[in-house]
């Protein structure tokens, strides 16, 4: 299977992305290190962008708000609200960029435990972003994802 996802969109509608990984780690380790402010300043990003805020309200209708400072210099600010909270395995949750240039989009990640007959855990990673408004931002989305998932697996090692 391929490790990434689209669906192109119909006239007027928009374009769903997924991305999935394999990471040696429990499903808890992963839910923690993404929901954690104090690890999301240590991984979350993707390459040449650094996260230099990160504030969780990890509770249905709470919001999040994630600062990246991008190679220039310039801050990007992610924010949205949580929709489904399910300790360990799954995070459902608005995304915007402020400015806010696009209607919300929305983010759903599941961390799915693989079973093994011995030694290290390890869980698939599937990342859902819908409501992209075009092919051009979902194209620059999946280079997102994949940075943050590499900087992720890192983290995790």
């Amino acid at each position: 299977m391929n490790p990434t996802e689209a669906q192109e969109p119909l006239s007027g509608s928009t374009v769903t992305l997924v991305v999935r990984r394999t990471i040696r780690a429990s499903a808890q380790r992963l839910f923690d290190a993404w929901t954690r402010p104090e690890h999301l300043l240590r991984w979350w990003g993707p390459r040449n962008v650094k996260c230099v805020e990160a504030q969780i309200d990890l509770r249905v209708g709470g919001s999040y708000c994630l600062g990246n400072q991008l190679p220039d210099g310039s801050l990007l600010w992610i924010r949205g609200v949580f929709e489904q909270v399910l300790p360990p395995t799954r995070l459902d949750y608005t995304w915007t960029l402020a400015p806010a240039l696009h209607p919300p989009e929305r983010v759903r990640v599941r961390f799915e435990p693989r079973a093994t007959a011995s030694g290290p855990e390890v869980t698939d990673v599937i990342v859902q972003h819908e409501h992209i408004t075009s092919t051009a931002l979902r194209d620059q989305h999946e280079m997102g994802w994949q940075g943050c998932l590499d900087k992720l697996e890192q983290f995790l090692a």
